[in-house]
């Protein structure tokens, strides 16, 4: 299949020149390799090559000779290569010598050093629209954080076609499948994880059947800040009793270490007034396509209940602006207040900018959106963070538009970088 470009290509390309090696992250089959491949210049691969495996013992050197950037895939299944990485980094002194691919982030290991100063993290997720080629891209990400006026002729996205889109999600391996094949994919690709995947990155052995169970339940709870409590006390087994809190504490961060989930943390701005805020996160997979197959649901499915398909659509649209996002050096928060006030994206930047979102599946929504926007931007007016850079609603398609000091309208498939 043709390699069809990434946002994170160019983020690669520049933290190769300053940095002595650079890890990227990410779920299973979101593309890591190929990225990475296509900025190596030799490569081993660990999940594939054993004899490979059982040199980083033997003879670590052999392992780590080679053209540069070299490439050592799925580092983690050896994870004692780290520090040899860390030590042939100092050594030699000159960036781009190591690209390290992991699905699973290991469990701590206090004899393994940070990397600070060696290493540079890169985070990858499965395909955003603009990557699979369904946004025009009329309307720039990078652009609106700069409060720039921008665009866009109305685009055609009809929500049929937009349960497709939900249902295949963003993963390499789907692209140009029929959305039957794909789902069945994303199912194969749900009972791994509960069945193989979680037990290898917590080092225990789990119940299968209740990590299905668990994830079920986030399935349902998706886009919600439903507390660890609530997930436990939704799983029970064939006798009746509940999981424990703690194991499905155990569970979650399993989940977070092979990237399936990835939870959106609250905003925390510095408000002068007596606004009190959550700061329970909001759960979110990695890919709303894992939350249909966990439920084993289809398309037709989600157009008979349109309160749930509205938040696997706010589930997408986070996934595409925290990629958008990362590449502009920003992180996507959500904003609640006690009294009920809800933003569903706060895009904060290294240098304090702040932009934020309403997520909305249809134009009925879109007024009480513009609402909660305005309210949010009156409380932070007096504060530190000052105004907004960007307001704008996020819908399926239609016509698009910004202006500085207004809230646009941004269809999700005319965004782009």
């Amino acid at each position: 299949m043709e390699y069809l470009p990434r946002i994170v290509d160019a983020e690669l390309s520049l933290l190769l020149e300053a940095s002595g090696a650079v890890l990227i992250e990410g779920p299973k089959a979101c593309g890591k390799t190929e990225t990475a491949l296509r900025a190596a210049s030799s490569e081993v691969r660990l999940d594939r090559d054993e004899n490979a495996k059982l040199m980083v013992d033997l003879d670590v050197g052999a392992v780590l000779a080679g053209e540069t950037p070299r490439l050592i895939d799925e580092w983690q299944l050896a994870p004692s290569i780290w520090n040899h990485v860390r030590h042939e980094v100092d050594r030699r002194r000159s960036p781009g010598q190591f690209i390290l691919t992991g699905s699973a982030k290991p469990a701590d290991d206090q004899t393994r050093h940070s990397g600070a100063g060696r290493f540079t993290r890169l985070r990858m997720r499965p395909f955003t629209l603009s990557e699979l080629g369904k946004s025009s891209n009329s309307i720039s990400f990078a652009k609106l954080l700069q409060s720039e006026p921008q665009s866009a002729e109305r685009q055609e996205m009809t929500i049929s076609s937009l349960a497709e889109i939900l249902c295949a999600g963003g993963w390499p391996a789907n692209v140009g499948k029929p959305s039957a094949a794909a789902i069945r994919a994303n199912r194969g690709y749900i009972r791994e994880v509960s069945h193989v995947d979680i037990s290898q990155a917590s080092g225990k052995s789990h119940d299968p059947i209740r990590v299905e169970r668990l994830l079920r339940s986030l399935a349902r709870n998706i886009a919600t800040p439903v507390a660890t409590s609530r997930l436990a006390a939704d799983v029970s087994g064939a006798n009746g009793k509940k999981l424990n809190p703690d194991t499905a504490t155990e569970y979650l961060e399993a989940l977070t270490r092979l990237m399936v989930v990835e939870d959106q943390p609250a905003w925390s701005p510095n408000l002068r007034s007596r606004t009190r805020l959550r700061a329970a996160a909001v759960r979110h997979f990695v890919d709303p396509s894992l939350a249909v197959a966990a439920l084993g649901i289809a398309p037709d499915r989600l157009l008979a209940d349109l309160n749930y398909f509205g938040l696997l659509f706010e589930s997408l649209v986070m996934r595409d602006l925290r990629v958008h996002a990362q590449a502009a050096d920003a992180r996507v928060y959500h904003y609640r207040e006690k009294d009920g006030l809800e933003v569903d994206a706060i895009v904060e930047t290294a240098d304090g900018r702040w932009a934020a979102f309403e997520i909305k599946l249809g134009e009925r929504w879109i007024a009480e959106g513009r609402k909660n926007l305005l309210r949010v931007a009156e409380r932070l007016a007096g504060t530190d963070h000052g105004k907004p850079t960007a307001l704008a609603v996020i819908v399926p398609g239609g016509y698009g538009y910004f202006r500085p000091g207004e809230v646009g309208l941004v269809p999700i498939n005319a965004l782009g970088p």
